[in-house]
């Protein structure tokens, strides 16, 4: 029951059983003056009549006593059994409140103060209990950012110190005249000029993630002709993958004047972290291939990109867009990677309205889908 039903409830207790009391004697003694009335006719008369009836019962003076006396039990009464009820209900779960707050001053968040009455104090249990809750997913989600931090630093000083070692070797090589001649000194500078740009890469991807972590990346929306920037985006690939002896299939089923809607830098770094993930993991048994198609899917454009790889376990799909996550640890840590690039990816595509999913199979090959909203005449005129 609400605190302020008791009270009202008390209160009309207290003040009308000693008034119902008070009035039930004062009934009483009008029938006897009443009785008394119809046998005296004389004002005096009736006053001796009562005087007499009380001495009769007794003095007039001990039953005012009486009555005093037994409204004042009755009030004493009557206010013990209100405080109790109301004490009852409310020192419990003050009680609880206190021990949940005391547990909470000593990090313990495994606990309950949850209520299921509607009085005020139970809401009170229950906004506590709502504010614990929080507090401890709260906690959690800490602990769950501190560990990806620290995965992320492992991660990256990992994978900083292959290209490191490898350029300090080269290095070493050149100063102590192992390249000898002018081909080897031309194969020893391209060799840290690309393990320079890998720790470049994986320098990006560490800003990238702090950005991302912020919500602050700096997005650049425009449309693009997507016939002539994929143009630009797989001629620029082709010689990448062509100098790593990997084929590159292209087709385009879309309409050459179709636009869309995207920042140009992102949408690039889209595909080259999926294609980049592709090479990674190609099979020594095959002759490498990735292929890029785009197709018209109405209000978007879905682009497809697929390699002939070792392919991703079943039970490990569901995971590939979660930071962090490595489907085969070894196989991973021999590959490099922070483990954040497709978690980048995805999170990019869906700041662009569109989204990604994969399908492989093991030994066979990987394909990465994703979608972006066209660029439609009638939208534009409509936000006009």
């Amino acid at each position: 029951m609400k605190l302020k039903n008791r009270l009202i409830i008390s209160f009309l207790i207290i003040t009308i059983v000693p008034v119902a009391i008070f009035s039930s004697l004062m009934l009483g003694l009008k029938g006897i003056v009443k009785e008394a009335t119809e046998e005296q006719i004389l004002t005096n008369e009736i006053i001796h009549s009562v005087k007499n009836y009380m001495d009769e019962a007794g003095k007039f003076d001990q039953l005012v006593l009486n009555f005093c006396v037994a409204e004042f039990v009755i009030l004493m009464l009557t206010a013990i059994i209100m405080v109790v009820w109301i004490y009852r209900g409310i020192a419990p779960q003050l009680k609880m409140l206190k021990i949940a707050a005391n547990n909470i001053k000593e990090g313990n968040l495994d606990f309950s103060v949850a209520s299921t009455g509607k009085d005020e104090m139970s809401e009170l249990c229950n906004a506590f209990e709502d504010m614990r809750i929080r507090l401890k997913n709260n906690a959690k989600d800490r602990l769950e950012d501190e560990a990806e931090q620290r995965a992320l630093i492992s991660n990256i000083a990992h994978d900083l110190k292959t290209p490191i070692t490898a350029i300090k070797g080269y290095a070493e090589g050149m100063l102590d005249g192992v390249a000898d001649t002018p081909e080897k000194q031309e194969k020893y500078i391209r060799t840290i000029y690309n393990k320079a740009g890998e720790m470049n890469t994986l320098i990006n991807e560490l800003t990238l993630y702090s950005n991302i972590d912020t919500n602050k990346i700096p997005y650049n929306f425009q449309k693009l002709n997507l016939h002539a920037y994929f143009e630009d985006c797989i001629e620029e690939l082709g010689m990448d993958l062509d100098n790593q002896h990997i084929r590159l299939d292209y087709a385009n089923f879309v309409d050459p004047d179709v636009l869309i809607i995207a920042d140009p830098e992102q949408l690039g770094r889209i595909i080259h972290n999926i294609v980049s993930n592709s090479v990674k993991y190609m099979r020594a048994d095959v002759a490498s291939r990735v292929g890029i198609v785009l197709k018209d899917v109405g209000d978007f454009v879905q682009i497809e990109i697929s390699d002939n790889g070792k392919g991703i376990a079943t039970h490990d799909l569901p995971y590939v867009f979660d930071r962090f996550y490595r489907a085969d640890t070894s196989r991973n840590s021999a590959a490099g990677g922070s483990g954040i690039g497709l978690s980048i990816v995805k999170k990019i595509i869906e700041d662009h309205g569109g989204k990604i999913w994969v399908t492989s199979k093991e030994n066979e090959g990987t394909t990465m889908y994703f979608v972006i909203r066209k660029f439609l005449e009638n939208e534009e005129a409509r936000n006009e």
